[in-house]
C-alpha cells in the first residue's frame, strides 16, 4: 500500500496483521487509493483477497486469510452503520465471500485503534487474540477449545475481568471444520459462508477487543444537520419505525405466505396452511420479552426471546429471527414458535449458520421419505416432515460431526447430494454450494436472476426480493430484469462496504444506489462521493469479486438455480403455478450480462469494461481465462 498520509477522516487509518504461524503483529497503514476505490468492509476486502491469494487454494490451508473489517461509519451516529464483517475464501463457495453482523464489535475496534484485522498462517496451537487499546497478544485458548460459542464469550469476558470487552469466537462446530461455521459477536452471527471453520482451521478461537479511543470526523456541525436528517427518514420510514420495532423481521412469515411465497417442506411447496404459528404476531405474543438494539440504530429490530414452558422451557435467545423460522420451522414441516426459538439458540452455541443447519434437516427429512436414506443411516430416528423433536438432537450431530449423517451434512447440503445421489440433487436446495434462505425464486423472477448470478450463490444479499414483494416493480414478467437486478446488486454491494444494515434498504435504496447512502459515507470520512461516483464505485467492486470467482473456476454454467425451480411449480397459493423455466433464465442471464459488459457465452467481465472502472490489472488476468 502507498507510504503516502492517509487524508480521510472515519476511519483509524490502520488493519492489524497478525501471522499466526510465527505470532507476530503488524501496523498496516491504509492508503487513500483504496479508500477511496473500495470504500472498505466487502470491497477493500476484496481487493485485499484478490491481490494477497493464489487462485486455487484450499480454504482450510495456511495460504488462506481470514479478513476482519469494521465499516468506516462504525462508532459514529450513523444509523444501522456499526456492522462487523468477516472476509475469506469460503469453504463451501470456493470464492471470495462476506458475510456481516450488527452488535457493538464493529465500534469497539475501532475504538481500539483498528479498521480490521487481517489473520494469515496458522497458530501452532489453539488461541485467541487481545486486541486492547492498541496493543495485542495472542494468549492461548487450551482451556476453551470445545466450548460453545456463548460459553466461551462469558469465560472470557470473566478471564478478561471487563464486561465492556467485545468478543467474537467459535463454537464446536468451527474447530471440528463443519463447512457451514460462524463467528459470533454476543449473540449476533457473522454466520454464512462457512467463516467460523476458516477461523477454526487456524487454531483461532476467538478475539476480544477493548478500545478508549474516540473517531475524528471532519466537521461535526454538518454531521449534526445530518444525523437530523436521517434519523427523521428512520422515524417516516414504516418499516423502520413501525414494522420492524413491532415484529423485527419475523413479520415476514405472514406477508410472504399471503404472497404465496413462504417456503414449506425443504421448497416443496411456498403455501403453508398452518403458518400463523410461526408468526410474528403469535412469536411476539408467546415469547418476546423485549426489544434490542445495536449500536446506533434506532429502529429496535431484534426481539429478546425467552420460552417459558414446555420441553425447551428456559431457552434465552436474541431471536429467532425470519430466517430461522423458515429453515427450522417451515421448512421442516412444523409450526412451533418455541422449537424454532431453542433450536436457533442451540445452533448459535453449536456455532453455525442457522440457514445452512435448518435447509440440511429439511434435505435430510425428505431423503429419508423418499427412501434415499434409512434408519441405518440416521442412528435409527424417523426423520420426517414435522418431526420437530429430532431438530435439537440434529444440529448436534451436525456441530460435533457425530455419526454418518451428522458428519455428512457437516459438509453442507451440495456435497451431501453429491455423496447420497440417486436424484437427491435435484432437492438440493443450493446454488454455487450456499443454500437459499427464506425467500421464493420462483415467485419473483429478478430475485431468481440474482440468486443465481450472486458470487455467494444462495444470498439474499446479492439481490433483495423486496422490489417484486411489495409491487415496487412487477413479479409476474422478466423484461427488464437483467438491470433491475444489476442495480441492486450495487446497492447491496456498496452498502457492504461501508457495511450498513440491510434491513433498513427503504432508507438506502431499495432499487438503487442513493444520495443518502452516499452522503452518510462523505459526512464521517470527508469524502466527496457523487452519486455517480458510488454507482461507479459499486460496479468496480462487483467485477473485481466476479473476477475472483473467475480465477476459481466459475462461469455462465454456474448462474443457475436448482432443478426443483426451474421444473417444479409451486404447488397451491395465491403464486400457483409459477416457476423460472430454464428459458426464462436464460433470457435474463443475456439481459444482465449485457447491462453488465460481461461475455454473454462465459459470464466474464470484458477487458473494455474492467478498464473503464479503473481494473487494467484484473483485465489483464482475465485474459488468461477466456
Amino acid at each position: 500500500m502507498s507510504s503516502q498520509s492517509f487524508k480521510y477522516k472515519g476511519y483509524m487509518g490502520k488493519i492489524l496483521r497478525v501471522n499466526l504461524t510465527r505470532g507476530t503483529f503488524t501496523d498496516q497503514p491504509l492508503s487513500n487509493e483504496l479508500a477511496e476505490n473500495y470504500i472498505g468492509g466487502a470491497g477493500m476486502a476484496a481487493r485485499i483477497l484478490y491481490d494477497e491469494l493464489a487462485p486455487g487454494i484450499d480454504p482450510f490451508s495456511e495460504e488462506n486469510k481470514l479478513v476482519m473489517l469494521a465499516g468506516p461509519v462504525a462508532g459514529t451516529m450513523i444509523p444501522a452503520g456499526s456492522r462487523m464483517g468477516a472476509y475469506s475464501k469460503s469453504p463451501q463457495t470456493n470464492s471470495f465471500f462476506h458475510s456481516s453482523c450488527g452488535g457493538h464489535f464493529a465500534p469497539e475496534l475501532k475504538y481500539a485503534g483498528y479498521d480490521g484485522i487481517i489473520f494469515e498462517g496458522t497458530s501452532p496451537e489453539p488461541v485467541y487474540l487481545f486486541v486492547d487499546d492498541g496493543h495485542s497478544e495472542l494468549r492461548s485458548a487450551k482451556h476453551l477449545w470445545g466450548k460453545k460459542s456463548y460459553e466461551s464469550q462469558e469465560l472470557l469476558l470473566e478471564e478478561l475481568g471487563s464486561k465492556e470487552i467485545q468478543i467474537a469466537a467459535i463454537g464446536p462446530a468451527g474447530e471440528r471444520l463443519v463447512r457451514f461455521a460462524g463467528i459470533f459477536c454476543g449473540c449476533r452471527a457473522l454466520a454464512r459462508g462457512g467463516l467460523g471453520a476458516v477461523m477454526g482451521s487456524k487454531n483461532v478461537k476467538a478475539v476480544a477487543v477493548r478500545g478508549n479511543g474516540s473517531i475524528e470526523i471532519p466537521d461535526y456541525v454538518k454531521t449534526e444537520a445530518f444525523l437530523k436528517e436521517i434519523y427523521a427518514k428512520f422515524k417516516a420510514t414504516p418499516s423502520t419505525s413501525q414494522v420492524l420495532p413491532t415484529y423485527g423481521t419475523p413479520v415476514l412469515v405472514n406477508a410472504n405466505n399471503t404472497l404465496g411465497v413462504f417456503p414449506y417442506k425443504n421448497w416443496q411447496d411456498e403455501f403453508y396452511a398452518d403458518a400463523q404459528g410461526l408468526s410474528g404476531e403469535v412469536m411476539k405474543e408467546k415469547i418476546v420479552k423485549r426489544n434490542k438494539s445495536c449500536f446506533a440504530c434506532p429502529v429496535g429490530s431484534g426481539k429478546y426471546c425467552i420460552v417459558g414452558s414446555g420441553a425447551y422451557a428456559g431457552f434465552i435467545n436474541e431471536g429467532p429471527e425470519y430466517e430461522d423460522i423458515y429453515s427450522f420451522g417451515s421448512l421442516c414441516g412444523h409450526n412451533d414458535i418455541e422449537v424454532v426459538c431453542a433450536a436457533e439458540r442451540f445452533c448459535d452455541d453449536m456455532g453455525m449458520d442457522a440457514i445452512e443447519a435448518g435447509v440440511a434437516i429439511a434435505f435430510a427429512m425428505e431423503c429419508f421419505e423418499k427412501g434415499l436414506i434409512t434408519t441405518k443411516e440416521t442412528d435409527g430416528m424417523e426423520l420426517r416432515f414435522g418431526r420437530s423433536d429430532l431438530i435439537l438432537p440434529m444440529i448436534e450431530k451436525m456441530g460435533l460431526r457425530q455419526g454418518y449423517l451428522g458428519d455428512l451434512l457437516a459438509e453442507g447440503v451440495k456435497r451431501a447430494a453429491e455423496k447420497i445421489g440417486q436424484g437427491s440433487e435435484f432437492f438440493a436446495m443450493h446454488n454455487k454450494g450456499l443454500t437459499f434462505p427464506g425467500h421464493s425464486a420462483r415467485g419473483m423472477p429478478g430475485f431468481a436472476l440474482g440468486y443465481a448470478t450472486g458470487p455467494r450463490g444462495g444470498s439474499h444479499h446479492d439481490g433483495r426480493p423486496t422490489g417484486e414483494r411489495t409491487g415496487l416493480v412487477k413479479r409476474e414478467i422478466i423484461e427488464g430484469k437483467g438491470e433491475y437486478t444489476a442495480r441492486i446488486n450495487h446497492l447491496n454491494i456498496l452498502t457492504d462496504s461501508m457495511i450498513l444494515c440491510h434491513l433498513a434498504e427503504a432508507i438506502w435504496g431499495p432499487l438503487d444506489v442513493t444520495e443518502t447512502v452516499t452522503q452518510s459515507l462523505n459526512v464521517v470520512t470527508g469524502m466527496n462521493m457523487t452519486l455517480d461516483d458510488g454507482k461507479r464505485t459499486a460496479e468496480r467492486i462487483w467485477n473485481i469479486i466476479r473476477a475472483f470467482a473467475v480465477r476459481e473456476g466459475y462461469r455462465r454454467k454456474d448462474d443457475k438455480l436448482p432443478p426443483r425451480f426451474m421444473e417444479e411449480p409451486i404447488q397451491s397459493g395465491p403464486s400457483k403455478g409459477m416457476v423460472i423455466s430454464r428459458e426464462k433464465l436464460d433470457k435474463m442471464l443475456d439481459d444482465y450480462y449485457a447491462f453488465r459488459g460481461w461475455d454473454k457465452q462465459t459470464g466474464i467481465p470484458t477487458k473494455e469494461r474492467l478498464i473503464s472502472l479503473g481494473l487494467d490489472d484484473i483485465a489483464k488476468d482475465m485474459e488468461k481465462y477466456k
